[in-house]
């Protein structure tokens, strides 16, 4: 029978000696392990093992530079006209220029530049209308003088090479590598991180009638499947992020599964990131139907991905963001202070 562990956190400013910090984040310590199999809904939790879970304590490759000890904030610029969060507003390269360099004032650590919509029932782009969108927006960013890591939001082997190209030091694919075989050999060449996410169906069915054995388990088998894959095309480890996919392809409850027990994914080795900003999962429960209302919801779900040891909240809203874990930091730090 083939069980799953998951680490038990504390804020380090409740922890008791001896507790390891997990994964090199000073702000959560280890307390035990939750050990979860398929065959029952209960889990069973033992003591960390410095030995067996030795894992957990090692922190991730550093992010183009950035030093993954605390979440970090990827802000998101949708070059789109149809996207559901915020109505095509940053359409245009300068309205999607202006919107870059605000975030990055409020405290952006990465830009996530995107062409494409993926919200359920959204139509392919071609590819030239897609690097038409990204590629000289990422080039002005990079003239402009920004050096944050800027990650090109994309499934498009053709779109990444031209937005890496241009600039863009990551690249964000919501198919895991499975929508364009091509797209693996452009990342190992170009020795760039990628995120990998976990989606059930395309843009066009993946909201019908999805369904799970367990979504948290089914979620890291796949993630871990999409990681071997990554690693055969010549992609390395450490430059691996995955992401549970929330919103895509799953219900209310399977995105609250997820979020729960997100440190799951811990057991990758890879850095996690958490992309439930704005989503309809956060309408449904609060009742609010315009996305753009939805930042009190978003930030909740976001310091929940913080305390679950998420390395990287992908936001719309990031100075509220920035806002929320500055408090969330002080509050778990054993010196009541934001890291810097």
């Amino acid at each position: 029978m083939k069980s799953y562990i998951s680490p038990v956190l504390r804020p380090a400013a409740q922890s008791v000696d001896g507790m390891p910090a997990l994964r090199g984040q000073p702000a959560l310590n280890i307390a035990g392990i939750d050990v979860l199999t398929r065959d029952s809904v209960s889990r069973s939790t033992r003591a960390f093992d410095p030995v067996a879970d030795h894992g957990l304590t090692l922190a991730p490759a550093p992010l183009c530079g950035l030093v993954l000890d605390r979440p970090r904030i990827m802000g998101i610029v949708n070059v789109t006209p149809d996207s559901f969060s915020d109505g095509g507003r940053f359409s245009t390269i300068g309205a999607a220029l202006e919107q870059a360099r605000k975030l990055i004032a409020q405290g952006a650590d990465i830009l996530d530049i995107g062409g494409e919509s993926t919200r359920p029932g959204a139509q392919d782009v071609p590819v030239p209308d897609e690097i038409a969108r990204t590629a000289p927006l990422i080039r002005a960013l990079r003239e402009d003088g920004v050096t944050q890591p800027i990650s090109i939001d994309t499934r498009k082997a053709a779109v990444a090479s031209a937005a890496l190209e241009a600039g863009a030091s990551i690249v964000n694919d919501v198919s895991a590598l499975t929508w364009d075989r091509d797209l693996a050999q452009v990342v190992a060449q170009a020795q760039v991180p990628i995120c990998l996410m976990h989606a059930q169906g395309t843009p066009q069915t993946m909201q019908n009638n999805p369904k799970y054995a367990d979504v948290r388990m089914d979620v890291f088998d796949w993630l871990m499947q999409a990681i071997a894959r990554a690693t055969d095309a010549g992609i390395a480890h450490e430059r691996i992020i995955i992401d549970p996919g929330i919103g895509f392809g799953k219900t209310t409850e399977h995105n609250l599964a997820l979020v729960r027990d997100l440190a799951l994914l811990h057991m990758t080795g890879c850095a996690i990131l958490l992309g439930a900003s704005r989503k309809r999962f956060i309408g449904q429960i609060s009742g609010v139907s315009d996305a753009i209302d939805r930042v009190a919801g978003s930030l909740a779900v976001a310091m929940a991905g913080a305390s679950a040891g998420a390395q990287i909240l992908r936001v719309h809203d990031v100075e509220q963001t920035r806002q929320a874990l500055s408090l969330w930091q002080a509050l778990n730090m054993t010196d009541g202070k934001e890291q810097v």
